[in-house]
């Protein structure tokens, strides 16, 4: 039972290495432009990936200090020293004031990038919560009621970054217009199902091919109570998002530095090298984190029952309907119901987790990733009379595994490709 206990956090150790920026950044750094550096970067990574910026041009290239300048934006706890790029802590997953007073600091500095400038702009998970410039006619409360309206929806990523993109001063490539002078150069680390650049960070230097009428189908289709100048917003042709035919992007460049694939990849290593067969699952998992749990738990003990010994692996993002007061997480919630699907079940165990370090939670640095299951849950679980079905109920997941000691706290990872998931049945 410990073996695979230390085998779950080794592999999701591995994944998260996979897209460490320390590592991953500098081999697609472009060489350094007759003008400044501009470096603009957003999400859970910005620090990381600004400071790996900052050593690239500063010590090996020898860049002149006074043509590097920048702001990095980072979800709270998620900051590192750097020299020349200003970091700056923000909200997330609810934006907050120093999110709005930093996009705007963001669209200042790419709209006074200059032809012979690079717009270096670097970005990953939790971008969209941490840049935010409502559109005109907006009020910042009314975004921040929005997001929670969309968070608590259930509604999957790609649906709440179409919303985000066409409410926004900086999202849906306003940010590459505003800096359209100057060549850009997007370097991102993806957290999204199948990697669509204008879902990560919810797309600000890309074009962007969906439309106001759908971003107010998705309003309507989770039937989320919003403000009246919302709704009128979504009506504004003004704050359609940009089109590929944008010649804003005319001289802009995205490219992919980590994919969830590559982290799933090195966790499927570790399990292989552990002799588990496997069954890959995919890194694109998306749906409802009790839903999936069910499937993936029926897996398992068909596995079970045919005597393999097998690793199911899976990554993507689940969502959840929130319904109850309580605290948790898209992986917590998936752990919560393996356990309520596996209890007593002898020789299975499972890990759920996000690789930025926190799972859903409310936005602290000390929020747990997610959560480990095995024997040991469940005799806990029993002996303290826990019933998994009342926690899911009131999506309480962290109080259960507080209770059990199953919670995976790892601090920030200062990276995020989405979730890692794996079910060893032995």
């Amino acid at each position: 039972m410990t073996d695979r206990r230390v085998l779950l956090r080794a592999m999701f150790d591995v994944a998260v290495a996979a897209a460490d920026p320390r590592v991953v950044l500098a081999p697609h750094l472009p060489k350094e432009p007759k003008g400044r550096v501009i470096c603009l970067s957003a999400g859970k990574a910005a620090a990381a990936m600004a400071a790996t910026a900052e050593r690239y041009y500063l010590d090996e290239l020898r860049l002149d200090p006074h043509r590097l300048t920048g702001i990095a934006t980072t979800r709270h706890g998620h900051a590192v020293s750097t020299r020349r790029i200003r970091v700056v802590e923000v909200g997330h997953p609810i934006p907050d004031e120093a999110g709005l007073a930093s996009a705007d600091k963001a669209l200042q500095l790419a709209s006074s990038a200059r032809p012979e400038d690079l717009l270096l702009v670097l970005l990953s998970g939790g971008g969209s919560a941490n840049w935010v410039a409502p559109a005109d006619g907006i009020t910042f409360a009314e975004k921040q009621q929005l997001t929670r309206a969309l968070l608590r929806s259930g509604a999957p990523i790609d649906e709440i970054n179409i919303v985000r993109r066409h409410l926004s001063r900086i999202k849906g490539g306003h940010l590459a217009r505003a800096g359209k002078l100057a060549e850009i150069i997007t370097l991102a680390i993806s957290d999204v199902p199948h990697d669509d650049p204008s879902a990560i960070a919810s797309g600000p230097t890309v074009p962007d091919s969906t439309s106001l009428a759908d971003a107010s189908a998705i309003v309507n289709k989770y039937e989320l109570q919003v403000a009246d100048g919302i709704r009128r917003a979504l009506q504004n042709p003004k704050n359609e998002s940009c089109k590929p035919n944008d010649p804003c992007f005319d001289r802009a460049r995205f490219a992919l530095i980590a994919r969830p694939r590559a982290s799933l990849d090195a966790a499927i290593v570790q399990a292989k090298g552990a002799g588990y067969e496997i069954m890959d699952l995919g890194a694109d998992v998306e749906g409802e984190a009790c839903a999936v749990a069910a499937a993936q738990a029926n897996l398992a003990l068909e596995a079970r029952r045919s005597g393999r010994r097998v690793a199911i692996l899976s990554g993507g993002e689940l969502t959840v309907k929130v319904r109850g007061n309580g605290r948790g997480g898209p992986n917590q919630e998936y752990a919560l119901s393996l356990t309520n699907s596996l209890k007593n079940i002898t020789g299975i165990a499972a890990i759920a987790a996000d690789t930025d370090g926190a799972d859903g939670g409310g936005g602290a640095a000390s929020d747990p990733a997610g959560a480990i299951v095995d024997e040991r849950t469940f005799s806990r679980m029993n002996s303290l009379g826990l019933e998994a079905q009342h926690f899911l109920a009131a999506n309480n997941a962290s109080a259960f595994f507080a209770a059990t000691g199953d919670l995976l706290e790892t601090g920030p990872t200062l990276t995020n490709v989405n979730d890692i998931r794996v079910i060893l049945v032995d």
